[in-house]
């Protein structure tokens, strides 16, 4: 029986993101960088130059397939979060200097595998948030960004149109399909960028998708920025704005006080500071809510990509039994709290070596519930 899409605002959302799969981080799979100085997608494909297009096609064929999409809606998950990179749609994206002497480095064909995606979505009853996570410029700085250590999305005006121009051509190719059930304007733009110039972005991106994706079926979602939600209190309200969902990601790994408390303290900021938080950002923002990442990630090995040690990390101490308590009672703890917001997102489905952010591996392992429905 062909699943039936229907009243998808307001719907509760128990998902996953499809990350590393059409956009590349090194630390999800190093296996595709062994052998090259490239840090991220740009250098990926500015170094390998015409050897990248084979290598990511096979990579785009057998990262995700149409198993995992039939798993996870056994397991009860109900929605996927995809993270695209702006080259997706065509290449006339504006030139950046990490190019070199290429205009458009990109390798081509990522469209047909979302295509692909949607088939499968559509099949097995999954929804579908479409992310432009990096932006022309790259809009943090991070390798998730498309170019690492560069954050120059916002200071040209060129960057902005373009991305803006995505949204709309992702509005246009998916309005009507029946799995699409939000598109999120920019993932993680940078703390530093001014909030005003965020607020003007995303309000015109609201408008692009809405011409083409009506508010009864398709969410606009726009990221807080690593800002406080006050910071967007009366944004996006109705009668103007409608089906609009505000983004969080919660992390316990990159700031040096969560990296040194043990796995008692990161229970307690869990179930009682997270779950104070959604009491807050429910009661007073106005708008709906997604954790659209979260993990089980603790590992100092994540953790040495970004800052420098030593940090006194109590879970290294304890055996195999011990551990699995801990991964359980803080999955459990973020679960209770997340559940209050509309909708989550486990960052991510697959990994090759960090175990605590493989949904697939804490199912396997008993971390995380084996059935979410």
């Amino acid at each position: 029986m062909k699943p039936v899409f229907n009243n998808k605002s307001g719907k509760k959302l128990r998902g996953v993101n499809l990350g590393g799969w059409l956009l590349l981080e090194k630390w999800m799979t190093p296996s595709l960088f062994e052998g090259l100085k490239a840090v991220d997608e740009t250098s990926y494909c500015v170094e390998l130059g015409p050897r990248a297009e084979p290598l990511l096609k096979k990579h785009w064929d057998t990262f995700i397939t149409r198993e995992d999409f039939a798993w996870l809606a056994r397991i009860g998950i109900n929605a996927v979060r995809i993270p695209v990179g702006h080259w997706i749609t065509e290449p006339d994206y504006p030139y950046h200097r990490a190019y070199g002497p290429v205009l458009h480095p990109y390798v081509k064909g990522g469209l047909e595998i979302l295509d692909r995606a949607f088939d499968w979505a559509e099949e097995y009853g999954l929804l579908i948030v479409l992310d432009l996570h990096a932006a022309p410029g790259c809009q943090n700085g991070f390798d998730n960004g498309g170019i690492q250590s560069v954050c120059e999305w916002h200071t040209h005006q060129d960057y902005i149109d373009y991305s803006l121009r995505v949204l709309e051509r992702l509005a246009e190719r998916y309005h009507g399909r029946p799995a699409l059930h939000a598109i999120e304007v920019l993932n993680e733009p940078r703390w530093d960028i001014d909030t005003a110039l965020l607020k003007r972005y995303t309000a015109e991106g609201y408008h692009r998708i809405r011409r083409y994706c009506q508010a009864r079926d398709v969410a606009v979602v726009f990221h807080d920025g690593f800002r406080s939600y006050t910071e967007y209190t009366g944004f996006l309200q109705e009668p103007g704005f409608s089906n609009v969902v505000f983004d969080i990601h919660r992390y316990q790994c990159f700031d040096p006080a969560d990296i040194n408390t043990d796995i008692y303290g990161h229970i307690k900021k869990a179930a009682v500071d997270w779950k104070n938080e959604a009491d807050d950002i429910i009661s007073h923002l106005g708008l709906p809510t997604y954790v659209g990442e979260w993990s089980l990630g603790l590992d100092l090995k994540m953790v040495s990509l970004w800052a420098n040690g030593p940090f006194d990390h109590t879970l290294t101490d304890m055996d195999e039994f011990q551990l699995s308590v801990a991964y359980r009672g803080y999955a459990a703890a973020q679960l209770a709290t997340f559940e209050k917001y509309l909708g989550w997102f486990f960052w991510s489905y697959k990994t090759e070596t960090m175990q605590g952010w493989s949904f697939r591996e804490c199912v396997n392992r008993g971390w995380l519930p084996d059935r979410f429905a």
